[in-house]
């Protein structure tokens, strides 16, 4: 199955539409800490086998990192073990800074 790739301004318009996601961030939580999007959950990439359990497999899921590699492993991951509404956000939290909301920090 091909991941969805979403850029950060369709992302925008899924939040403004209201649209149920869940905005799942796989960085650490130092990165996290430092510079997320408003409403999004943290699995580091690491965790993710053994927290499975957290991530609704009936929710549309976009996963986000710095710049879209951690991102896009776990959504390969999400993919092979079931999960079929998985989206990698292009570019990361850093396309996220530049393209959508500037006050998000940018590393």
């Amino acid at each position: 199955m091909a991941i969805k790739q979403l850029s950060a301004t369709e992302l925008k318009t899924k939040i403004q539409d209201k649209q149920q996601l869940i905005l799942l961030d796989v960085r650490e939580p130092n990165e996290f800490e430092f510079a997320h999007i408003d409403g999004s959950v943290l699995i580091p990439l690491n965790q993710i086998p053994q927290r499975l359990r957290e991530i609704d497999i009936d929710q549309d899921i976009v996963l986000i990192c710095h710049h879209g590699m951690r991102s896009m492993q776990a959504a390969n991951f999400l993919a092979q073990v079931g999960y079929k509404m998985v989206s990698n956000l292009v570019g990361g939290i850093d396309a996220w800074s530049i393209e959508v909301d500037s006050t998000v920090a940018r590393y």
